[in-house]
């Protein structure tokens, strides 16, 4: 279970103090939370709070009861959070093999290496070899990413936008892959995501606007209200 205790986060630019998250409080022990709203809304910066990238400046941070808001992100990832950026991470000189093997903290064999690479839809033997540099594509790189993430099997895994850049492998092959990892992990699986069809698995949703929550609850309340307010905003920008 992950708990949010009043956190804030803000930074200095040249006009001042910007307050980026105010006061969010939340319980996520749900199988799947999507995080949505609009853009610049605070989203990633919680999602980055959480994963140890940015460290709060108010707040506490508990995962199963455990305070972990002094902890490092390498701390953080010892204790079983994983993290999958919005724009993945390139690495020349490190190949998709190495870099499942580090995810799985120990040296696979190239039959399970490659079956994480299969699970997310890739021709395992075109990639296993190849290295994490500007040669993939934002695509790929994204789900090589996932690929190591499943190959963790955290208690925590968040996903900012795991649907970005994936259109040549479908939504649903990509939500098999979420429960399956579910499946093997029982852990808690958080998404960020303003696709209807990601939503629509969440077992809670979570509206982050300027900085704050404004509604959170069961996907059931929540995304037909999503959905109306998307209907209306479409249908003013045509008048």
């Amino acid at each position: 279970m992950l708990e949010l205790k009043n956190v804030s986060y803000r930074v200095q630019d040249e006009l001042g103090e910007k307050e980026i998250l105010k006061d969010v409080n939340l319980t996520l022990d749900e199988r799947f939370v999507a995080f949505t709203g609009p853009n610049g809304g605070g989203k990633s910066t919680l999602a980055k709070v959480i994963a140890g990238i940015i460290k709060p400046t108010t707040g506490r941070i508990y995962l199963d009861g455990e305070d972990i808001t002094e902890l490092s992100v390498t701390e953080r990832a010892k204790k079983g959070i994983s993290y999958a950026f919005q724009q993945p991470v390139r690495f020349k000189g490190i190949t998709v093999r190495d870099l499942i093997n580090i995810a799985a903290g120990k040296t696979l064999k190239v039959s399970d290496a490659c079956s994480y690479l299969s699970e997310v839809g890739m021709c395992a033997r075109d990639y296993i070899d190849r290295e994490v540099n500007a040669s993939l594509s934002g695509g790929e790189l994204k789900r090589i990413e996932i690929a190591t993430i499943l190959a963790r099997a955290t208690k925590l895994s968040v996903f900012d936008e795991p649907e970005a850049g994936i259109d040549l492998w479908s939504f649903g092959s990509l939500i098999k892959v979420f429960e399956k990892m579910h499946e093997k992990t029982q852990g808690n699986i958080l998404i960020i995501s303003h696709q209807e069809r990601i939503l629509n698995i969440a077992d809670k949703i979570v509206v982050i606007a300027n900085g704050q929550v404004q509604n959170v609850g069961k996907k059931e309340d929540v995304l037909p209200k999503l959905l109306a307010a998307e209907s209306c905003r479409v249908l003013t920008d045509k008048l």
